[in-house]
């Protein structure tokens, strides 16, 4: 009597899993060369640039000590190249530990700055997006020409947005500063007070971004079944529990993708802080990104510093990210 065994295959030699790696591979070898390129662009554009700004934030480097080699000009027309006397070199923490302190820029005014901008943008362009959404939704006459007319702003460059908005919240010649005079009101030097130069920098910035918002939720809108609203009136809901219950809960999945998106934009927004107020007054409107680009491409450019305000932007958005998706994940949303 023989017997056979049969070998059973060693899956702790990790031999398996090489195997269906390389059966992928095999496989879809057409795919992997299609994404292979797109892998390669945003390595070379996203994540180089990234590790480079979070190994620069640990340095000391500025405009003065970001070349190993100082050259200047002789009087006989030549150059003399001498060595740097004082390279950047590595500080570890402490451009962090200067940022967060006060020793260096003014952090914690910006931070304030930022979320007063954003939390103010994104709660606008939601709240409007969705009313101008819930009216085109509806059956009226026109309605092609004014979501048309509603996306305009969307279409129109940022900075060209930021330069007329500017001109409209001008203290001398601008027309809503005219408007106040003519109903009796005084004129408001938009840009001298710091609230002041923040709400004109809000306004501009939704009425860029609420297209955007409306055009998401006008889709949203479109894909709850007409079904819900009927039983809903049937078992006599109000108007107003029809639209919490029926509305809102199936706008859930495109608002938890919107305002995500919109706060991620919104706190990076830089071209509507630096042309609508410059900053204005004394640097009290600035926000985190036009703290860094000050810090890198003004005075004595610090580009260390300008990277650490980076990595603090970056590490932020990445916690409120994943507890945004935490929450999400608890209330039964999955993306």
């Amino acid at each position: 009597m023989t017997s056979s065994i049969t070998a059973e295959p060693d899956l702790e030699s990790g031999s398996a899993p090489r195997g269906r790696v390389r059966q992928l591979l095999d496989k879809h070898w057409y795919a992997w060369a299609m994404v292979l390129p797109t892998v390669l662009v945003l390595g070379v554009l996203v994540i180089a640039p990234l590790l480079q700004g979070i190994y620069q934030s640990f340095t000391n480097l500025n405009e003065s000590n970001n070349r190993d080699v100082v050259c200047t000009k002789t009087l006989g027309g030549g150059q003399e190249c001498v060595d740097n006397p004082d390279p950047a070199h590595w500080v570890g923490l402490d451009n962090y530990v200067e940022l967060l302190t006060g020793g260096q820029g003014n952090f914690w005014m910006l931070f304030v700055n930022t979320v007063v901008w954003t939390a103010s943008c994104v709660a606008l362009h939601y709240l409007v997006g969705l009313g101008l959404a819930v009216l085109l939704n509806r059956n009226f006459r026109g309605r092609s020409l004014y979501r048309v007319l509603l996306i305009v702003p969307w279409a129109v460059p940022a900075f060209v947005s930021a330069f007329a908005w500017k001109f409209l919240f001008n203290p001398r010649f601008g027309i809503i500063n005219s408007t106040l005079s003519g109903i009796g009101l005084d004129p408001v030097d938009w840009f001298n007070h710091r609230w002041t130069a923040m709400f004109a920098a809000i306004v501009t910035n939704v009425w860029l971004g609420v297209p955007f918002m409306m055009v998401a939720l006008l889709g949203g809108l479109q894909s709850i079944p007409a079904d819900l609203y009927e039983a809903a009136e049937m078992d006599g809901a109000t108007p107003w529990q029809r639209f919490r219950h029926v509305t809102l809960a199936g706008l859930r999945p495109v608002s938890s993708t919107v305002v995500l998106l919109g706060t991620i934009w919104t706190f990076n927004m830089f071209p509507i802080i630096f042309f609508v107020t410059g900053g204005e007054p004394a640097g009290e409107t600035e926000i985190l990104v036009t703290g860094a680009f000050r810090a890198a491409f003004e005075g004595l450019r610090n580009y260390s510093l300008a990277a650490t305000y980076g990595v603090l932007i970056l590490s932020m958005l990445i916690v409120y990210a994943g507890i945004y998706r935490r929450i999400l994940s608890k209330k039964g949303e999955v993306w």
